[in-house]
């Protein structure tokens, strides 16, 4: 049993409010520290990572959120200790060697886990005294799990299962859409064309407003743009499946226990799929839709597909769009000097070197 497939719309539209304070909060504090000039260079790689780190926190845990935050820290020191393993992480049982890395790593793991324990223990003993609070994820995910269990423990989530989603909304959520952010705003430095687009569309919607659920999901330019970004820089680069019985694919039969890997970016840059551009920024490909950007309509999968396709890829969307527009409205950018153009992939896909970008309040 997992969370409920409707559980991060409900969520997307109770929690715009929330993604609009944390993203002028960001905006203002730019702002601050803007030149007499009006701009200034800022390395935007850690600002979307505590940016969604920040909106996670408030729409996974609500009133929890100081915990939250303990889990987001907690998180990103897992994340380094990650990366100075790298390669060995993914051999069977690295995992348990007693290295101090290793060491740390589980104590962190296990914090993780006591911290979402106590805050869904707290929560249930709230919700059983009628002290009802599902406006964030954590109160829909147990509420909705009420609901379906109607008493009985065994059609239920245990608290592990709970967690379980918890983490993965959690973790799933913050990192990629702060790649995504990233690589928009690297990508629109260097397509200033497609940036002066993007922001006439945003002023003609909104002018210097704060952006509406209705009309975010009608920025056609926009959602072109991050489609074409996540096609040339998705967030996962490759994706796992593995066979439970024998089947066949592409008329070759696999048994059961093979792993196959599904290479994202290199599907998404095939020029046999999407033409002699493959390598190039184009978003007027996603013109007509997702389904005629190329010549295969599953060629396009940067949140999976099938069955278990990313719940939280509306989700994801809609931050995005709530923290592009405010930055359109409000400042031109461009590439610094200092920028590296290095994507390298630990788990997610990384700006190895940062991202510098220069500012102008417009």
């Amino acid at each position: 049993m997992c969370i409920n497939p409707a559980v991060p719309f409900i969520i997307s539209q109770r929690m715009l409010p929330v993604f609009a304070t944390c993203c002028i909060n960001v905006i203002n504090r730019w702002e601050k520290i803007m030149s007499s000039e009006g701009s200034s260079e800022i390395d935007i790689w850690p600002e979307f990572q505590n940016l969604t780190g920040d909106v996670i926190s408030r729409t996974a845990f609500g009133s929890s959120y100081q915990e939250g935050m303990k889990i987001f820290e907690l998180q990103g020191e897992l994340a380094e200790r990650l990366v100075q393993s790298f390669q060995p992480v993914f051999i069977p049982g690295y995992w348990f060697l007693p290295t101090r890395n290793n060491r740390r790593m589980r104590e962190i793991s296990r914090e993780i886990h006591k911290i979402l324990c106590d805050i869904i223990g707290k929560r249930e003993k709230a919700m059983k005294n009628g002290e009802t609070n599902s406006n964030d994820l954590l109160g829909l995910l147990l509420e909705s799990n009420m609901r379906q269990s109607n008493g009985n423990a065994k059609l239920g989530l245990t608290t592990e299962d709970v967690i379980e989603e918890c983490k993965l909304f959690y973790f799933a959520g913050m990192e990629t859409t702060s790649v995504l952010l990233t690589w928009t705003l690297i990508v629109l430095s260097m397509h200033p064309e497609w940036q002066e687009k993007a922001r006439e569309e945003v002023l003609n919607h909104f002018g210097r407003d704060r952006p509406d659920f209705e009309n975010l999901n009608r920025l056609k330019t926009v959602t072109m743009i991050l489609y074409e970004v996540l096609r040339l820089y998705p967030p996962i680069v490759l994706f796992s499946r593995s066979t439970y019985k024998e089947m066949e694919l592409g008329g070759i039969k696999y048994p059961a226990g093979v792993n196959l890997i599904l290479p994202v970016i290199f599907i998404h840059r095939d020029p046999s799929i999407w033409g002699e551009d493959a390598g190039k920024f184009n978003p007027e490909r996603f013109a007509d839709g997702i389904s005629n950007a190329s010549k295969h309509q599953a060629a396009f999968f940067p949140f999976g597909g099938g069955p278990r396709i990313c719940i939280g890829q509306n989700f994801a969307l809609l931050e995005a769009k709530m923290a592009l527009c405010p930055i359109l409205q409000r400042f031109s950018f461009d590439l610094s000097p200092s920028y590296i153009h290095a994507p390298y992939t630990v788990i997610t896909l990384h700006p190895q070197h940062g991202a510098q970008i220069r500012l102008k309040k417009l």
